[in-house]
Order: C-alpha cells, then sequence, then structure tokens
C-alpha cells in the first residue's frame, strides 16, 4: 500500500486509525464525571498533539537517524510562525498559503544554520544550534522588532491589506478558514454523557500529519536514511570509505527543519498569533524530552512522546486541591487532607515534577523509550515456538556453507 511493505502499511493503518477517532478515544470519562477531569477530546489539545507530533517527527530524522543532537530547532518552529502570519497579514486568510510560506522559510533559515553548524559534531554542534535560537530569539525582541513585533508577538489587524482575501468581515478580522471553511468550526455529538467535539482545524491537521509521517516512513526505509543510519553508527569510517557524509546530514538537517516550519505555521493556521517564545532553548529541550521519552529513531515513537508531555501539561496542571478534595470525599477528613498534601507537589504549577520524575524513570529502565515498553509487552504475548520433537532427525534443506 502506496509503497510502504507490509509491517509499515499497518503501522500507518494504525496511526490514521488513532487520529480519526480521536475525538471519542480522548473521552473516555462522561462530562459529568469526576474523571472527566483527564478527558483530552477538546480541540485545542487534540491539535497541539498533531502540532507537536509534526514537530517531533521532524526532529527525530535528525536525531533518530544521524544521531546529531540540535538544541536549537524551536528557532525554525518560530521563523514559521512569523512567516505564516505575515501571510495572512499580506496576501490571505486561507491558512495553505501561510503554511506553504512557513515551511519555505523554515527550511531556508535551517540551511543557513546547519550549513555552520555542521562543521562540528557532538557537543560542539548542539552548543552551535542553541547559539543559533537564543540568537533569534533575542533578535525577535530587539533588532528585528518591525517584523517580529517584540514582545507584543506579530498579530493581526484590521488595516492588514490582504492582496487576495478581504482585511474585514463586519468590523472585524476574518477568521482562518482553509478555502471557506472556517478553523475553529466544530460539530459536536452528543451520545448519553459523553459530548464529542469534532473540529475542522484538528482534521486539516490530521492530514497535514497523515502527510508527514507517511513523508519520514519513506525516509526511513529509503537508501537516504541507510546514509543517514551509517552517520549514526560511524561517521568516521563512512567518511574513510571515500564517501562524503556533509550532504547527507545537511539535507537531513534541512528536512528537519522544514518539518518544524511546517508544525509553526500549523499553529498560525489555528491561531494566527507568533511570539519569540516559541524559539526559546526550552522549547528546542521539549521537543528532545519528546522524542527520547517515545523512543528516538522509532516511527511512532516521537508521536507518543509529543502526547504524551502535552497531556501531562494541560491536563495534570490543571489539577488543584480543591479537585483532589472532591475526589477523596468519601474519605475522613484527616486522611483527605494527608493525601491532598502528598499530592500537592506534583500537581498545578508542580506539573513538571511529575514530568521529570516520569521521564528520569522510562531512561532508566526504558532506554528505548515508550516504544521498548510496548515492545517488551508485546513480548509477553507472542507464542514461543515449541521444540523439535526430533532433534536427532536430518534436516530436510541445510543452507549451504560460506
Amino acid at each position: 500500500m502506496l509503497g510502504l511493505n507490509k509491517k509499515d502499511t499497518y503501522m500507518f493503518l494504525l496511526v490514521l486509525a488513532l487520529v480519526v477517532f480521536a475525538p471519542f478515544l480522548l473521552n473516555p470519562f462522561p462530562e459529568n464525571s469526576e474523571l472527566a477531569q483527564f478527558n483530552a477530546g477538546y480541540p485545542d489539545l487534540m491539535q497541539r498533539f498533531l502540532i507537536f507530533g509534526i514537530f517531533a517527527i521532524g526532529f527525530n530524522i535528525l536525531f533518530g537517524l544521524t544521531g546529531y543532537l540540535s538544541f536549537g530547532h524551536a528557532a525554525f518552529l518560530g521563523v514559521g510562525s512569523y512567516a505564516g502570519v505575515w501571510m495572512m497579514k499580506l496576501l490571505t486568510m486561507n491558512v495553505i498559503p501561510a503554511i506553504f510560506m512557513s515551511v519555505v522559510f523554515a527550511g531556508l533559515f535551517s540551511l543557513l544554520v546547519g550549513y555552520i553548524s555542521l562543521r562540528r559534531s557532538g557537543i560542539y554542534f548542539s552548543i552551535l544550534t542553541l547559539a543559533f535560537a537564543q540568537m533569534s530569539f533575542s533578535l525577535a525582541y530587539s533588532v528585528l522588532t518591525p517584523i517580529t513585533n517584540g514582545e507584543t508577538g506579530l498579530q493581526l489587524a484590521l488595516d492588514d491589506p490582504r492582496v487576495i482575501g478581504v482585511s474585514q468581515v463586519d468590523g472585524s478580522i476574518p477568521p482562518a478558514n482553509f478555502f471557506g471553511m472556517p478553523m475553529r468550526e466544530s460539530f459536536e455529538m452528543s451520545m448519553g454523557g459523553w459530548l464529542f467535539t469534532f473540529n475542522a482545524g484538528y482534521y486539516l491537521c490530521a492530514v497535514v500529519m497523515m502527510i508527514a509521517f507517511y513523508i519520514a516512513i519513506r525516509i526511513f526505509r529509503s537508501p537516504f536514511g541507510m546514509m543517514l543510519r551509517a552517520v549514526k553508527s560511524n561517521q568516521q569510517r563512512m567518511n574513510f570509505t571515500g564517501l562524503n557524509s556533509k550532504p547527507y546530514t545537511l539535507a537531513a538537517f534541512v528536512i528537519s527543519g522544514m518539518y518544524a516550519g511546517l508544525a509553526g505555521g500549523l499553529m498560525v493556521a489555528m491561531d494566527p498569533l507568533a511570539g519569540a517564545e516559541r524559539m526559546q532553548w526550552t522549547a528546542s529541550g521539549e521537543v528532545v524530552l519528546m522524542t527520547i521519552l517515545g523512543g528516538a529513531g522509532t516511527l511512532i515513537g516521537p508521536v507518543l512522546g509529543a502526547g504524551f508531555i502535552k497531556y501531562c501539561e494541560n491536563i495534570f496542571s490543571k489539577i488543584n486541591d480543591n479537585i483532589l478534595y472532591d475526589w477523596f470525599a468519601a474519605l475522613p477528613d484527616g486522611l483527605a487532607d494527608v493525601l491532598v498534601f502528598i499530592i500537592h507537589p506534583f500537581i498545578g504549577k508542580g506539573w513538571h515534577l511529575t514530568l521529570g520524575i516520569m521521564f528520569m524513570l522510562i531512561v532508566i529502565f526504558l532506554p528505548g523509550g515508550i516504544m521498548e515498553g510496548l515492545e517488551r509487552i508485546g513480548g509477553l504475548f507472542k507464542r514461543r515456538k515449541p521444540p523439535s520433537q526430533d532433534k536427532s532427525a536430518p534436516q530436510a534443506s541445510a543452507a549451504p556453507a560460506e
């Protein structure tokens, strides 16, 4: 199917099913249930799952295949966001030109950064990419203020020209749309105590994410992907054979940067606003965590890691002491107070502590990330082939000795 082998086809169809039915899968608890706090099936969060999944897939093409660890990938996310907003200000509120130009500008910027940074490897490469990202962050707040609008962030205005589209609709800024379909348009379906929301913006992100995932599969399985794995295995030995690894690593860096720009363009398509905080080093560190948590070098792992972190960020951070007391209302007051006291540091503003502990446990016990854990679970259910009944019997066909 689509040029994929059987295993990759099953994996692609599995991811497609998860993405299509996410509004159902992410809302397992009724609206009136106390556990509804853990539901994640609302449009804004589902869009973030996909957008940061694309960001992590792109980063994994560089880090997972070549072993080059970049601490500056958020710069391309920010450049893509700024390019997307400018397209909406100058051209049209149709999201397609904005997304396209986000990818183009991020690709050009990553070509410049990669050409310079890839002259070094190891920790020196990582520090160079971090330096470029921090310079971009600082410039967005100072010298480039006419382009980025500084601390306020770049946003739409009523007097924007929009050569193709309209500047105003009933005295307000027109919504971002896909050939007339607003990205905010949603359809709600109620089934018993459950409420499911189907959002136009989410499914646009879903289509783009599946295309990006398919391209990543083809890259991983291509001769180009094999060359990138050779770079990760032993770049020096590869150079000794007469192969120049620089074009391959630069191509991987640019492709990875374009994925980041695509994620930035989708952010703008969902919410037409771009700020310099998207280029900060913490955003670059976040995509590193996503990839390592999910499983660097795997195809689905970075997507799972992105979803895991965004879930913690948006769900655990909203739990407070009042919610905890509601959960423990049936317990004696003293015991409820003790439980709230114990759990309090791990929720709300302390959700980073929960994430940090989980990250430590996964790195220590599952170095391959979430994917290694799933493989171990899958291995428990695999049937072992029974031993041969007669080991002394000659084999029907033996492989020739080499």
